[in-house]
């Protein structure tokens, strides 16, 4: 049986040169833009209701969170990021001074917390404000069996969990849509071997395929996808409702990621 380490990357207003759909001039630019106090707030509005729950109930612990941001991220968030290493056992912060290349910083945040042990790592992208059924890391590493042939033979292989919930924000309010999207960002997993440099940062989702064979699996309700003001790119992505839709939304959201709906209401514009 092959060593499987699972290991996420979560930026949290990761401040370096590139890496954005927005664009600024200058370091400053960016800076101001990123560390705004209003967009900040709403951004750990998001991380708190809807990343940090289904990650902290997971059915299987044995995964690493690597939490990416800038030593100079402002009070109070960067203390708020220690208390979740502290209180989650799996995450680790990471502090990445600002530099030019956003895939080289996401290497060097990723790079200490790589398991040299195992015979493939299994990485996943965690967007702040974007969430994973509490059966993510166990489907992904029980559902390897299936995809493993093809590591053998390809050197990588992807999983897409492509049923989920999308979260509409707008005036205050959430709406939910089951959706089932191809290769979105959320529980999409690259299974990879650990002397390779790529990770989920590295391989653009809507490409997967041009770099690795892959597999959908729609059976299971497994990620929750946020869309607001604040999304560099807010697209839904490629794909199609539930047939049939789900009866109970809000029961969905509280028995598969542990988010309370009422909690989202009144959401920071």
């Amino acid at each position: 049986m092959m060593r499987l380490q699972m290991l996420g990357l979560c930026r949290f207003s990761y401040l370096g040169e590139r890496g954005f759909q927005v664009q600024h001039q200058t370091i400053e630019e960016r800076r101001a833009f990123l560390y705004d106090p209003a967009r900040l707030a709403r951004r750990w509005f998001w991380f708190e209701r809807v990343l940090l729950p289904g990650l902290m109930a997971q059915t299987d612990p044995d995964f690493t969170l690597v939490l990416m941001t800038g030593p100079d991220l402002p009070q109070p968030y960067l203390d708020r990021l220690r208390e979740v290493c502290a209180a989650m056992p799996q995450a680790r912060l990471s502090l990445v001074p600002p530099m030019r290349f956003h895939l080289q910083a996401c290497k060097q945040a990723l790079a200490p917390h790589k398991d040299a042990r195992a015979d493939v790592i299994g990485h996943f992208r965690q967007d702040d404000d974007d969430g994973v059924a509490v059966d993510f890391i166990a489907s992904a590493r029980a559902d390897f069996a299936m995809a493993e042939p093809l590591f053998r033979r390809h050197g990588a292989v992807s999983i897409d969990y492509m049923r989920g919930l999308v979260l509409k924000a707008r005036d205050g309010r959430v709406s939910v849509e089951p959706r089932m999207i191809y290769n979105a960002s959320v529980a999409l997993v690259a299974y990879l071997p650990p002397g390779d440099d790529r990770s989920a940062t590295q391989l653009p989702h809507w490409r997967m395929a041009h770099h690795m064979p892959g597999l959908s699996l729609g059976e299971k309700v497994m990620y929750c996808r946020t869309l607001h003001g604040d999304n560099d790119a807010g697209a839904v992505g490629p794909g199609y409702d539930f047939d049939p839709p789900p009866p109970d939304t809000a029961a969905l959201l509280r028995e598969r990621f542990r988010i309370d709906p009422a909690s989202l209401q009144g959401a920071p514009a």
